[in-house]
């Protein structure tokens, strides 16, 4: 039987699964969802890897809780974040660094890439911690085209080409896969261009 971590069986799933999601994390980080392996996740994380295979079954089960676990984490942030930001325009801003921050942390393979490497199942639990997001970069843009902060694209100008264009240029990794020092600055020149974009006139609003 697997040593208890934390004195309970609670604990010590909750230990598990924190030294499980950084060790996936870093690797990641540095060589992308791809090259991760159940056991070497549990030899980074300190674990036997029959412990890891009594919580995640497969590689995607484990990446899947993760996905979910990271998403209710950031969610909270970009709430807590967007709520400190006085107009839309501020709110598109704040929502595109930590977009590109948040892209530059994981290495998951993109859009179609991603639904190659995961089955059916998995690939739209996945997919559906997109939505909150989504939704919230959907409101903002709402809330610029009605301050007459943002311009008025798309069918029967609500606004949807703007949101696609903007998730696509938050989506880029060219933008974040640049030297740690140069990251800062490459991620303002995404925020500038995203707010011209966006812009009636054409400039950063």
């Amino acid at each position: 039987m697997p040593k208890v971590i934390g004195g309970s069986l609670v604990a010590h799933r909750d230990e598990v699964r924190s030294r499980v999601f950084a060790a996936l994390r870093e690797q990641l980080y540095e060589r992308g969802f791809e090259s991760v392996t159940l056991t070497g996740v549990a030899s980074a994380a300190g674990l036997g890897r029959s412990s890891i295979y009594n919580h995640f079954p497969d590689r995607q089960a484990l990446l899947v809780a993760f996905v979910e676990q990271e998403a209710e984490r950031y969610v909270a942030e970009l709430d807590a974040a967007l709520a400190h930001a006085a107009t839309p325009i501020e709110r598109l801003a704040v929502f595109g660094r930590m977009q590109l921050r948040r892209l530059a942390e994981f290495h998951l393979p993109p859009g179609q890439a991603l639904a190659g490497a995961l089955d059916p199942a998995a690939y739209r639990r996945v997919a559906a911690h997109a939505d909150p997001i989504s939704g919230r970069l959907e409101r903002i843009v709402a809330d610029g085209i009605a301050a007459g902060e943002m311009a008025a694209e798309g069918a029967g100008g609500d606004g949807t080409v703007l949101v696609a264009m903007v998730s696509a240029a938050l989506s880029a990794r060219r933008v974040v896969d640049v030297p740690p020092d140069e990251l800062d600055a490459s991620v303002e020149s995404a925020v500038r261009i995203v707010r011209r974009m966006v812009s009636p006139s054409g400039d950063e609003g």
